[in-house]
């Protein structure tokens, strides 16, 4: 391998955790409640606590990426996050929980203000590289519920905290082994003309770009947020009268996610080619007849409902960040992204009571499914905002 080929693949790797670490307890829950030992919104609760830190964190995350080292903060991700699952594993009541959770948030908020800056700058193709990584973190999100449903089955739920524990923190050791410290610090750009041709911005983000970002990642993630969260029950309940219904609802969450995490290598390569504003009208404006036709989905209905879901939430992601990545100049680069996911993680911390709310045992999720639908709608109306013009390789600025 390359010199940059070792350390994007740990970029890749860190992303999958993040994801991973932060869906365990959701299909946990669902387990302990198939078990008897408690209703489902309380048992899910616990993972507010975990949810407001993965958003409280990305601030100061990314203000420590581009003023100290982006390198140190992963390994700080690794070894941090890795250590506090561990330490989850041995709660023994709901405020332990709740308080091991708020500690993996912590460290899970590292990765994206300062990895997905890191993958940004690491190739030519910022869009292309984005999606990948996107692919890879979507691969974390498809993960959880197989191996937490299995982990917890056979050895119990404190292993499905454990074991990924022990291999977060020995990557956390191999990151430190592989991956050098940069040689040369980081300069500040002057002007977007100082930057590469794959990351030339300007120093300042447009406003209604801005306004674009903030509006996205308020409504899109609580879509992310909640369907991600949600997703594993909307199985069991689709299949609860079939077999072993965990273990088969998790496999299908599983499976769902991972076809999903596709989408994000065309609209990634598609946001290198295609205006913005055309490709967030159409993957904003196929989530709401989705998401209400779920209201009244038979089993495998829902299943395909479910796939063209994700297929258009996880398309979504590589876009905005690329869109992140087109206006800002590198030394602010983490600091933009940390603000943009801050807002949408932040929103993110209330997918979990919301989906609690959202769901009721006789109809299910028919109130979460009216509530993001009115949020894709923001979404495809604030993508309006966007430049009408594809992005320039050479001029990444704004155009309109």
């Amino acid at each position: 391998m390359n010199g940059k080929r070792v350390p994007l693949l740990f970029l890749n790797l860190g992303h999958a955790y993040a994801h991973y670490f932060m869906l365990i307890h959701p299909t946990v829950a669902v387990a302990l409640e198939r078990r008897g030992q408690g209703d489902y919104a309380a048992l899910l609760l616990p993972a507010t606590a975990g949810f407001v830190a993965f958003a409280a964190f990305t601030l100061p995350a990314g203000w420590l990426g581009d003023r100290w080292s982006r390198r140190g903060m992963m390994a700080l991700m690794f070894l941090g996050l890795g250590a506090a699952s561990i330490l989850t594993g041995f709660a023994s009541g709901p405020y332990q929980l709740a308080a091991g959770l708020f500690l993996m948030g912590s460290f899970a908020a590292i990765y994206h203000p300062v990895g997905i800056a890191m993958v940004a700058e690491s190739s030519d193709g910022v869009g292309q590289a984005l999606g990948v990584n996107g692919v890879w973190g979507n691969m974390g999100v498809a993960a959880p519920p197989l191996l937490t449903g299995a982990l917890t089955g056979m050895l119990g739920w404190q292993a499905a905290f454990f074991i990924p524990g022990a291999l977060c923190l020995a990557s956390g050791i191999a990151y430190l082994a592989l991956v050098p410290a940069q040689r040369k610090p980081r300069q500040p750009l002057r002007s977007a003309g100082d930057a590469p041709a794959a990351v030339q911005a300007s120093t300042a983000i447009p406003g209604r770009i801005l306004a674009y970002l903030i509006v996205t990642a308020l409504m899109g993630g609580l879509v992310f947020a909640s369907t991600t969260v949600a997703l594993p029950k909307i199985m069991e309940d689709a299949f609860s009268g079939g077999g072993d219904a965990l273990l088969g609802a998790a496999g299908l969450a599983s499976l769902i996610f991972a076809c999903a995490s596709m989408a994000q290598l065309v609209t990634g390569r598609a946001v290198d080619r295609v205006a913005p504003r055309q490709l967030m009208l159409l993957l904003a404006l196929l989530q709401v007849p989705l998401l209400l036709l779920m209201v009244q989905g038979g089993q495998w209905q829902i299943v395909a409902l479910s796939l063209g879901l994700m297929l258009t939430v996880f398309g979504v992601i590589p876009v905005q960040d690329a869109i992140v990545a087109r206006h800002t100049a590198s030394a602010w680069r983490a600091r933009v992204y940390a603000v943009k996911y801050v807002l949408s993680l932040g929103v993110g911390a209330l997918a979990v009571p919301i989906v609690a709310w959202g769901y009721d045992p006789a109809s299910g999720f028919v109130r979460l499914y009216l509530l993001l639908a009115a949020c894709a709608v923001g979404v495809a109306m604030a993508a309006l905002l966007l430049p009408a013009r594809r992005y320039a390789q050479a001029a990444l600025g704004d155009s309109q």
